[in-house]
């Protein structure tokens, strides 16, 4: 038995299919799913990572950044609701890079440990593209 899962952003699906386990960061902290878990529903962490390993062992596994969103886990099925969302095979990373090094500019130096969600999605889009 496997997870059916969606990734879906406001205008579209950017993944769907079936996954042996999900991995995402929530508010309340990292959840990994397998078949057959418990429900819940979570808030995804801005900025974060989820990892989707697909069932079948000859695709490579699936990296998206999200800021922002819910994750939800019922009947084997998982649904990953992000407000902005990019699958790390889709990165522009110059681009990205770019628009790091620009948030980081101008960030509030008042606030040194505290990245913004800007800073901490573009950093996740650039983990997310390995």
């Amino acid at each position: 038995m496997t997870l059916q899962v969606a990734l879906v952003i406001p205008e579209r699906e950017l993944w769907a299919g079936r996954a042996e386990l999900v991995i995402a960061k929530t508010l309340d902290g990292d959840i990994g799913v397998l078949t057959d878990h418990a429900p819940v529903l979570g808030i995804l962490f801005e900025g974060s990572l989820v990892q989707i390993r697909p069932s079948d062992p000859s695709e490579p596994d699936v990296f998206a950044a999200v800021s922002g969103g819910f994750f939800s886990v019922a009947d084997n099925q998982v649904s990953i609701l992000a407000r902005h969302a990019q699958l790390g095979m889709d990165v522009d990373t110059e681009a990205t890079q770019s628009a790091l090094d620009k948030a980081l500019e101008a960030a509030d130096p008042a606030h040194p440990p505290e990245e913004s969600p800007d800073v901490r999605y573009y950093r996740a889009l650039l983990r997310a593209a390995g």
